[in-house]
């Protein structure tokens, strides 16, 4: 178990890596939001097809570019992970409502990865990386709240 309590004390070390995840999915869809809001060019050239994916009709929903919200879901993350630093209640819940926006991101961001392969032909590595990094938040969502779970079990506070 990686999480050591000592009363209210918690070691945080997986709370500490989704930070550090969700700090990386950040920059990624800040990135790649100011390439669609600027109509900039993604510097993926040669490794990619960033222009492809970003020009294409599944880059928006309502005309809400999809890296806006991911910039939105890694800044949810992030400010919810820094309360559960600080709250001495309701660590419970902000570990279920992480766990809950990563499987929803996990899911779209699936859908994206097909429409990318399926339909669209191309790849952007930027949103690759966004996947990736969902997918590691959800497992370390799954780690902490097994961990609760186990402090549940066993009576620990």
């Amino acid at each position: 178990m990686t999480t050591v309590r000592a009363g209210e004390n918690e070691r945080p070390v997986w709370r500490w890596v989704a930070t550090g995840l969700a700090l990386l999915g950040l920059l990624d869809s800040l990135y790649l939001s100011w390439v669609k809001l600027a109509g900039a060019t993604a510097s993926c050239s040669g490794i990619g097809g960033c222009e492809s994916v970003n020009n294409s009709r599944y880059a928006e929903i309502y005309g809400v570019p999809v890296a806006v919200l991911g910039a939105g879901l890694y800044g949810l993350v992030l400010v919810l992970l820094s309360l559960e630093g600080r709250l001495l209640e309701g660590r419970e819940t902000i570990k279920m409502v992480v766990f809950g926006l990563s499987l929803g991101g996990v899911l779209y961001s699936a859908y994206l990865t097909y429409v990318e392969v399926a339909v669209l032909r191309a790849i952007c590595p930027f949103c690759v990386v966004s996947a990736i990094v969902l997918v590691a938040l959800l497992g370390i969502s799954v780690i902490r709240l097994r961990e609760l779970r186990e402090d549940d079990e066993t009576g620990r506070e």
